[in-house]
Order: structure tokens, then sequence, then C-alpha cells
């Protein structure tokens, strides 16, 4: 029996030491433990990160006017965002503050390079500042990070596990507040699942992503899943601030301390950015997606400059030009244009909010015959009203017309008439006219005002069809 043997594919080339920076050459999963460099950038990270997880937590129990400052609530289409509630049909706000939003990140970007993801986001947050430190509580490398010198114990790691599960359902409670509100998640919470079986398999669901994503998915999230990073080669430029090695000053690199007079750069090589990097990746290849500027390298690199007698700044807050040796400009293309889409989008959403009505009102056709001529020669025209309260009171709506116009307005249910907060309804109404009116033409342009019974009032245009 002859075996036969695989030739040798001289074309196919050797797979460095890690495909990626979360990948083993054989394939398998490369877990990081990132080291602590407790440098000047790292203890002014951790004040931001406790007052931004302090605020995370406290977002959905502030309100505004009795209103929750935040609540997204998707099962009743119903936006508030500080105090305010966007409806479905609130399509033109709903659009400028989204677009508010990206520009603003596109903005910020162009400027000081991914400072969100390494400062701001809530995964870098609870990871770096959370959940690793609980980690190396655990492992024996409390202060220090990295590996740990012994296997850690089946205790340990259960009682890890009940530490994960405890912060995760916490978290994962406060996540859904954002989205069902504190009075409703209370509510779940202090009811038996068997009585509302659907939330409580929504809890379940979101405490077992929170655990998947902090105990197992952790950096892959910001390196595959969130797409921020792709899209920072069209968000940065040449001048944007990033987290950027210096390779003009640090090379050609040499391990050890350096003689007088070497022709060599100031990096010794000592591997230690690349060994507090979060992400995994040499900093010193120049500007990678995976790169979430937390600053661990310019803080590690800071400590050996200082113990080898070399200035710091070697890994710095920079810009590729000025690296390059060229002028840093604040004003340029990206910096001008920018801020002048930002202001006419703020200055559109303010004058939207502004002038947005306590109700919505607008009139359609009812389909079928245009008009229908009764045995007095008046016009009858067939229309549905649609109706939104936008108030967070129970309203009660009027139609009047223009004395002059002999319009006779006709609520075929007046009960539709009376809406509670958030309501939308169609109140059909027939309009009953001269023919006089449209003589002519065959169509009249009319409008019609709808009041609450208070402050708020609308003028509804739209135009009658009768004979011509």
């Amino acid at each position: 029996m002859t075996t036969k043997t695989v030739p040798d594919n001289d074309a196919l080339l050797d797979a460095p030491e890690h495909v990626l920076s979360t990948l083993e050459k054989d394939g398998s999963r490369r877990w990081l433990r990132p080291r602590l460099s407790t440098g000047f950038w790292w203890h002014k990270r951790r004040v931001v990160a406790y007052i931004l997880m302090v605020i995370f937590v406290a977002i959905p129990h502030l309100s505004i006017n009795g209103k929750p400052l935040v609540l997204l609530d998707i099962a009743a289409r119903q936006f508030t965002i500080f105090g305010r509630t966007f409806l479905p049909t609130d399509t033109l706000l709903l659009a400028l503050l989204i677009l508010t939003v990206f520009v603003s990140i596109v903005l910020v970007t162009a400027i000081a390079g991914r400072v969100w993801c390494g400062w701001a986001c809530p995964q870098t947050v609870y990871m770096e500042f959370l959940f690793r430190p609980i980690d190396r509580l655990f492992e024996g490398t409390k202060g220090k990070g990295g590996k740990p010198r012994h296997a850690v114990s089946g205790a340990l790691q259960v009682a890890r596990f009940a530490v994960y599960f405890v912060l995760c359902a916490f978290l994962a409670h406060t996540f859904l507040a954002y989205f069902v509100g504190v009075d409703r998640l209370s509510e779940w919470v202090r009811r038996s699942p068997i009585e509302h079986p659907m939330p409580f398999l929504v809890m379940v669901f979101t405490v077992g992503l929170m655990l998947f994503d902090f105990m197992f998915f952790r950096e892959q999230l910001c390196l595959i899943a969130c797409p921020y990073g792709r899209f920072q080669s069209v968000m940065l430029d040449e001048q944007s601030m990033v987290v950027a090695y210096d390779h003009v000053r640090g090379e050609p690199r040499k391990k050890g301390k350096h003689l007088e007079g070497e022709n060599v750069g100031d990096c010794v090589d000592c591997n230690q950015c690349v060994v507090v990097c979060p992400t995994g990746i040499d900093i010193r290849k120049g500007l990678q997606m995976e790169c979430i500027n937390c600053t661990q390298c310019i803080d590690a690199c800071d400590s050996v400059m200082e113990k080898v007698g070399s200035p710091t700044g070697l890994i710095r807050y920079s810009s590729q030009d000025s690296i390059a040796g060229k002028v840093r400009r604040m004003f340029r293309a990206r910096t001008i244009v920018y801020p002048l889409i930002l202001l006419g989008l703020m200055s559109g959403l303010v004058f939207a909010i502004s002038t947005k009505s306590g109700f919505d009102a607008r009139i359609i056709r009812q389909p079928g015959s245009p008009f229908t001529m009764l045995p007095s020669l008046e016009v009858v025209n067939q229309f549905r009203m649609r109706l939104v309260n936008r108030t967070d009171q129970e309203q009660t709506y009027s139609i009047t017309a223009a004395p002059e116009l002999g319009l006779g307005i006709e609520v075929m249910d007046e009960d539709k008439m009376t809406l509670v907060p958030g309501k939308s309804v169609l109140v059909p109404i027939n309009i009953t006219f001269d023919s006089r009116l449209t003589r002519g033409s065959g169509r009249k342009e009319v409008a019609i005002t709808i009041n609450d019974g208070g402050e708020n009032e609308r003028d509804v245009e739209f135009f009658l069809l009768g004979p011509s």
C-alpha cells in the first residue's frame, strides 16, 4: 500500500507569528492578558472611567419635567431624549438628531482621533477598569497584570464567575432601563418569572450577552464587531491626533542601553508597548485599525525612557504629519466644513423642536369617489384626519373653518377627538360646501383650524374637489 504525499507549495507564504492580534499562527485564540502600566495617562483615564460609570448608571434614573432623561422605548415606538419625546411621525426630527450625532463623531475623530474608544466607550471603560482588575485580583497579578505565574484554582474560577455574574446582571438591568424604563424594569424584577415569561427571558438573554462579552468576546468586540476602526480611514487624516510612535526618533532600534555616539534610535526594543496593549498590537508598526488610543503604550514607553535616561514622548499623542516634521494645521478642510455642517444641523434641529406643536394633524382624502353631489346642489368630500397627541395630558380637539367659506364639517366619530398622551388616530370627517366654491377649476384650496382647547392650534391646508 502506497501513501500519497502532498508536495510542498512554494507559492504559499508562511503565516506570521500572529495572523491577527488575537489569533495565533495555528488559528487558535490568543488570549490577551495585558500588563498594567500605571503612568500619567492611566491615572487620568481611571478618573474619567469612574465618573462615566456613575453617569451610565444614573442616566436611566434621571428625569426632566416628569419624563426620563433618556428612554428608547422601541416597543411603543417612542424615543425620549433630554425630556423630549420623539414619535414615529417625527421623521425630520429623528433624521436631524441622528445626523447631528454622526457629524459630531466625525468631527471629534478628525480632530482628536479615537478619543471616544480609549476614554469613553462603555466597552473600554468597563473592560479595562472593572473586569480586568477583577481578573488580576483572582489571578494574583493585582497592580501589574500579565499572565499569572500559577494556574488559577477551580474555587477561584468559580468565585470569579460569581462576581462576573453579579456585575453583569447589574449592568444588564441598567442597560435594559434605557429601553423599558426604571419603573417597568423594577416591576419585572419584583414579579415572578411565571407571571411575565417574555420579559424574564429578555433579562436572562441580556445578562447572558453581557457575560459572553466580558468573559469571552472581550477585546474582539472592538476588533471584529465594532465598525469604528474600519471607518477611521475616512474620518482621520494626517493631521488628526492619534497615539503614535515617533519612528524618526526611535529607529533604528537597539536592545539595551545605548552608548553615546551610536547611530541608533531611542527605541530600546523592550517590547513593553506591546505587552501592555489591550488589543495586542505593536504601535511601532504605525496607525492600525485595532488601536483604540488607550495610551497604555505611552505610559509604558515613558517609564522605560526615564529608566534609560532618554527624553519621554517616543510614543505620544501626535499626528502623522507632526511625526514627519510637518507643521500642524488646526484649520483645514475637515475642521472647517464639518463644524459648518454641524452648525446647520443643530440650528435646524433647534428650530424644528421649538416650532413643534403639541399635536400633529393632517388631512388625508378617502379613497373612492372624489366628491358627492347632494340634491341641494351642495358637494360632500370625505377625508380622514390623522391626529397625534404629543402632550402629557388627555386632550379633546375641535375643528373650525373661516365663516366666509361656508364649510359644514361633520366628525363621523366624536369619541376619536379625545386622545390620551401619545395616542395617534384616524378620524373620518365629511366636509360639505356650496358647489360654486369650486366653479371654474374644480378644486379649491382651503384651511381648517384644529385646536386642543388650550394654547396649541394648527391650520391645516388641503384641496376640496367639486364640479368645475
